[in-house]
Formats: structure tokens, sequence, C-alpha cells
């Protein structure tokens, strides 16, 4: 499947003459975000390929404001009679739901743009043939099971995605704009006299060059080797301790505890850190953003799909909280600036608060100065899943992890996870190491979408570990 390019798309002019003619004369805005999309996915397990599909689909959204509500509709033809039927049917519902709206939507000002934005990668996963993709993933597959006899279940899956958008608001914006998405899962689990473990790997980027990096027996070495791991783990015992967090855990920290309750729509909706701006939250020692400008990232886009610059949005700079993410309605809402944070999973829904890059800014701290004066507490290597709620409270289970006995790395422990008060949590950090790594994933908040997260490893005077009594 070769690159599409974007001149696929109808002309601009076509879209915005679709576009002139379906609004309601009563509207104070309008756009059409047009798209085709070119996606693979692939999953083997234990040797078997369970699911093999190419695709490529066509649609448009369109969106209308009219009498401060909010009307959508989409469709998956491009022809222009189809996007303006599509386009009134949008100005019907919003005109509908004008009539019980409680507080009027308004969105922001910004400043309209004409653009064409290409993603510059090495090897586009468009140009990479199928057979070479399942190729890749049935080597990953044996070259687990040849690292250990204990290996007794492998499932690999693989995606890409590649979009062509084109974006006509009311207000004179016209951006083209790609996306490109490549990712790679391992799921691996391994036993030993009656016990069982597992571990995964997760891994993206932006074009197919991620493999050259990462080739099937170093992948398989790498999760392999976590699993076998914790088959030589003891399990951890339960209770308060000094902890550090590996850059993975506090990637998804970062995701999941802070950010969540930092995207504007779940603050104005009562978040932990509702009427905070400006309030002290956290520690001296941190630094959160969100940014489209790691260009290495899930989240790197030159524009949100409102066509608004992505931007690095600080979160909590130095504890206290200065930020946080919004859209176009959300920015007017709250007389703030709209940060980029406006996107959708496909033309089939509107764009959503969606986090980009997510993560804790680092510090000079070397890793051994992290564990020092640590007497007995746990090193959380790299988490297995997280959760958060609205107010605060979060639960993340922890794959590998070890022992901290006298400032020194010690043996490594099982069946422990962590959770807490965010805030509370913040609190209590009290030094940031060095180095700064993404981790690279989805995030399912109503609508599916790849994002990264991460951060250097992070020291925490307390933290309540799950695990035996």
């Amino acid at each position: 499947m070769k690159p599409l390019g974007l001149s696929f798309m109808p002309v601009s002019d076509t879209l915005r003459s679709a576009l002139e003619q379906a609004m309601d004369v009563r509207a104070s805005y309008g756009e059409i975000r047009a798209q085709q999309t070119a996606s693979t996915t692939v999953t083997v397990r234990d040797g078997s390929v369970e699911a093999l599909s190419q695709a490529v689909e066509s649609g448009a959204a369109i969106r209308i404001l009219l009498n401060g509500a909010w009307g959508f509709s989409s469709t998956n033809s491009l022809e222009k009679k189809g996007v303006i039927q599509a386009a009134k049917e949008a100005c019907r519902m919003a005109a509908a739901a004008s009539m019980a709206v409680r507080e009027p939507a308004r969105i922001a000002e910004v400043k309209t743009v004409t653009e064409r934005v290409k993603v510059r990668v090495k090897t586009d996963p468009r140009s990479v043939d199928v057979s070479e993709k399942l190729r890749n993933l049935i080597d990953l597959n044996k070259s687990c099971f040849a690292s250990d006899p204990r290996v007794r279940s492998v499932t690999v899956s693989y995606a890409d995605l590649a979009t062509d958008q084109t974006l006509v608001t009311s207000e004179g914006t016209i951006l083209e704009q790609e996306k490109l998405f490549v990712w790679n899962y391992a799921w691996v689990t391994a036993k030993e006299d009656g016990h069982l473990t597992s571990a995964r790997d997760e891994i993206g980027a932006h074009g197919y060059e991620l493999f050259e990096s990462n080739r099937p027996e170093t992948v398989a070495q790498r999760v392999v080797g976590k699993a076998l791991n914790q088959l030589r783990a003891k399990p951890a015992k339960g209770g308060t301790y000094p902890c550090v967090l590996g850059k993975n855990v506090v990637g998804v920290f970062a995701h999941e505890a802070v950010g969540h309750i930092c995207e504007a729509d779940l603050t104005l909706a009562g978040s932990a850190v509702q009427g905070m701006l400006g309030k002290r939250i956290a520690g001296e020692a941190v630094t959160i953003a969100d940014s489209a400008l790691l260009s290495e990232g899930f989240g790197a886009i030159k524009y949100d799909d409102e066509g608004v610059p992505g931007e690095r949005t600080a979160l909590i700079d130095r504890g206290v909280l200065v930020g946080l993410m919004h859209n176009r309605e959300t920015a007017a809402k709250m007389s703030a600036k709209p940060t980029g944070n406006a996107r959708a999973q496909d033309f089939r829904v509107p764009p959503l608060i969606r986090m980009r890059n997510t993560y804790f800014e680092p510090s000079d701290h070397s890793f051994e100065e992290l564990l020092e004066g640590i007497d007995h507490g746990y090193y959380l290597e790299s988490f297995r899943g997280g959760q958060a709620n609205l107010d605060g409270t979060f639960t993340v289970g922890i794959q590998n992890a070890f022992e901290i006995s006298r400032g020194e790395l010690g043996l490594p422990v099982r069946n422990l996870g962590i959770s807490g008060n965010t805030l509370a949590t913040l609190r209590e950090v009290e030094a940031c190491g060095r180095g700064l790594e993404l981790e690279y994933g989805r995030c399912g908040k109503g609508q599916f979408m790849f994002q990264s997260s991460g951060g250097p490893p992070v020291r925490v005077r307390k933290i309540l570990v799950g695990g035996t009594d």
C-alpha cells in the first residue's frame, strides 16, 4: 500500500463551498474535517495469525455552532453533495439543541491558517508490504519462544495508521495535515514450578524505521527478560514506603493521575484540581507539562483538529498548578488561551480535549542519588496498567520492581501495585532524576487516541504499596 499523499482530498474550495451552502445564516461557526485513512492491523498469538487486515476509509466530520449549541454530523462521502447534506443535518441538530441549551457555547478566537503539513519519516508504513509486517511479528513470536523454555504464551500485535486530513472553517482556515502512527505490542507469559508471570512491551514511532532498532530478537530479549525476572522474584510486603518510580511508571502517573484531571472539560466537571489554578499542589521538585513539540512522541502535532497550533502547555511549575489543557470552547469559558489539545479519533466523532505528550520534567539527580538514604523501599521499574478517577484517587499495577535496601537495589519483587491520592502523592515527590524517555500507547477517553507519556525516575517520600501482609 503506497502513500496516498495529500492530493487525494477534494480541493479546499469545494469543501469551503459546501460549508457556505449548508450553514444556516444564524450559525456563528462551522467546520469540515475531511479525512482519508489507511490502516494495517496484525495479531499473532502463539505462532498463529489471529488477525490481519488492511483498510482504506474516507469521510468528513461537520460541526456547526448555532445559537450557542453544537450540531455534529459525519458522512463517509467526500462528494460535494454528500458533504452538503451532512452539513445541513449538523445545522438542524444545532438548531434543535439550541432550544434547550442552559449555557450557550462560545469559542475562543484563534488566528486562521493556510498550510500543508507532512510528517517526515524515513520509512512511511504505507510503503511497506503487509507480508513484511506479518513476517516481523511471526519472527518476534518465534524469538520469544526460542528465548527460554519457560515461556508458555506469546501475543504480539501491530498497528499502523496513516491519515491525510483537510480542515476548512468558516473563519478562513484551510489546513492539510498528515498523521502517521506505528505501534507494536508484545505480551509474554512464563511459568516455572506452578508460578505464572507475565510481561508487556509497548513501542511506537511515526515511521516504520521503528523496527531498525527494535529487531524481533531485541524485543524478545527485553520482554522475556521481564517475565523471567518475575519468576525469581519474591512477593512484596504491603505498606507505606519510600519509592523510586521508574520512567515507565512516571509516565503512566503523569498521564492517568495528573493529566486527566488537568483536561479542562474534566476540570469543569469537578476534577480534583477544580478552582486550584495558581495554588501549590505539589512539591517544589514537580514540573509537569503536556507538549506537542516533542517530535519523537505520538502526541507531536503541528496543529490540533480545531486548527490551533500545538505548543508546550505547562500544567505544574515547581509545584504550582499553572495551566490546563484546553480546546476553543473551554478556553472561552475559562478566559484562557486554547492550547491545541482538541483531537478526534477519526471523522466519525467530534474532537475532545486529549493529551499529547505528557511528562515530568527531568532534573539533575543521578539514579544512585535517588536511592540514597532509603533504608527500605521499592524501585518500581515498569507498570502493568493504571487508572485514575476525577477525585484524584489512582491505582497503578507494577510489572517489574526491586527492593531498595540501605540505598542499594536488592532482589526483585512481584505482585504489587501502588495507590493513593494524586495531590497527596505529588506533595511527597522530593527529587527527579535525569533524562526524559517517552512511552507509546493509546488512551480511551471516549475515543481511542495515540499518545505518549514519560519523564525521568522520580523519588517519592512515601506511597502506599499493595502486596502481601
